[in-house]
């Protein structure tokens, strides 16, 4: 009996049960489909670890990969048909885009007679599975971590022990993928030794270094785990079987795999927070809009380019840019710099961010903005506002960071590359000065955040 196996966001042979059922049942025709609601009109660095990752997929299956392009709905019914497949096996899909193109999809198969397999998920606890005593969703972090860790997530999958690839069907073209910017693993054999290389050297020291941008003590495996080249239930099963769970640096890397569990379960509950306020306190904020604002505009633009006078947020812009992938704590301070002292609402920079890069998560991302903005799951929000000098002299002490991604700023030593203002030659190198200042904004910010609290019709004392 023939089946297909439809990869997403499960790009590996190893711990793929959706493949390994499809093995199971008899020949199997593996499918990637390039479909144009996904892949951008104009190249992207995300698009590109995609097709990388594709790549090395079809090497792997002995260039058998079945490449297809167009809307789902039509190609998979499509294949179905040209090899009389009676199930199409797939991993669960949870984002709201995906949601809707599964049931679009399995309901069309279900019309002529071929099952629709479900199997796993991307994440160790599938969203949605992980509840509060109430039955409701979690709202809050470190509840749902709690129970998370307590539902426990299932062993790895075995590879198939025999996977029967159906021969001699037509491809389209897959495109070439560019250049990849940076070193972040994105195949699935580079994944596993970026894993194995973390858990050996660096996940002794993560809990200590992991909010030091200068130090690489990452995993740097996000772009993996979006695109499914190495499980998150692979990643505790490893700590786990190496004695590693309780340790320091275990314990934190597992928190920061729950966080990543707990986004994709609020956007489960609520697909509108995508692109929207999750919740509704802040409706009443004003923001500054680079649409119609030039002055927004303009500044927008200085923080996009990484040219904001400000050497931490810039770095980190400046990162992005070249090598896809910003460090997290740098994350937090740049979108904390374009909410609280640029006033722009968290949707422009999030978009901005996802156009660059390779990991580009909708759950993570918006809800990663949301967190800093204040809109989302945190329960004491907007009034951290985070100081971008103070946050680089104390994540990047020496400055390193910043001289690494800022060449205007490498003739000034140690931590005065953080503050170019108080050295005579700080701006010799063509450094921009600041172009806000922040002790003003976070004092308007707070105005704003007031104003916006304050019930209707009630006006400042």
């Amino acid at each position: 009996m023939t089946a297909v196996m439809w990869f997403r966001r499960d790009l590996r042979i190893e711990d793929n049960p959706a493949l390994l059922t499809a093995s199971q049942t008899g020949p199997v025709v593996p499918l990637v489909i390039l479909d144009p609601g996904l892949l951008g009109a104009r190249a992207r660095p995300r698009d590109a670890a995609f097709l990388t990752a594709v790549a090395a997929l079809d090497a792997a299956l002995g260039g058998r990969l079945v490449v297809r392009s167009g809307d789902p709905a039509v190609v998979v019914p499509e294949i179905c048909a040209e090899v009389r497949a009676a199930a199409v096996h797939v991993s669960v899909e949870t984002t709201p885009y995906g949601a809707r193109r599964d049931r679009r999809v399995a309901s069309l198969l279900s019309d002529r007679g071929i099952a629709w397999r479900a199997t796993g998920s991307p994440y160790a606890v599938g969203p949605g599975l992980v509840r509060t005593r109430g039955g409701t969703p979690f709202a809050v972090f470190t509840p749902f971590a709690r129970a998370w860790r307590e539902h426990g997530a299932p062993g790895p999958a075995p590879a198939p022990a025999r996977l029967d690839v159906v021969d001699g069907l037509g491809n389209d073209p897959l495109p070439a993928p560019g250049p990849l910017p940076g070193s972040t693993p994105v195949t699935e054999d580079a994944a596993r030794q970026a894993w194995a290389h973390f858990l050996g050297d660096d996940l002794a020291s993560y809990a200590r270094l992991r909010d030091r941008p200068d130090q690489g003590g990452t995993s740097r495996l996000s772009t993996a785990l979006k695109l499914g080249t190495i499980h998150p239930r692979t990643l505790l099963h490893d700590l786990a079987e190496n004695g590693l769970t309780g340790s320091p640096g275990g314990e934190r890397f597992i928190t920061e795999l729950a966080w990543r569990e707990f986004y994709a379960d609020v956007l489960w509950h609520n697909p509108r927070s995508a692109w929207h306020d999750l919740r509704p306190a802040l409706a009443a904020m004003p923001y500054a809009d680079p649409t119609n604002d030039s002055l927004a505009a303009e500044r927008f633009s200085a923080w996009q380019q990484g040219r904001t006078g400000f050497p931490f947020v810039d770095a980190g812009m400046r990162q992005l840019l070249t090598e896809g992938w910003m460090h997290n704590r740098v994350r937090m301070v740049a979108a904390s710099f374009l909410v609280k002292d640029l006033h722009i609402w968290w949707p422009h920079g999030a978009r901005h961010f996802l156009d660059h890069l390779t990991d580009g998560d909708v759950a993570s991302n918006s809800h990663g903005w949301q967190w800093v903005a204040g809109t989302g799951t945190d329960a004491a929000p907007y009034f951290r506002i985070f100081n971008p000098v103070a946050q680089g002299l104390k994540f990047d002490p020496e400055g390193a960071y910043v001289r690494r991604y800022v060449p205007e700023l490498a003739h000034l030593p140690g931590a005065s590359a953080h503050e170019p203002g108080t050295a005579a030659n700080g701006y010799a190198g063509g450094y921009p000065p600041p172009i806000v200042d922040h002790a003003a904004e976070r004092a308007d910010a707070l105005a704003r955040y007031a104003a916006a609290r304050r019930p209707a019709g009630e006006t400042a004392s």
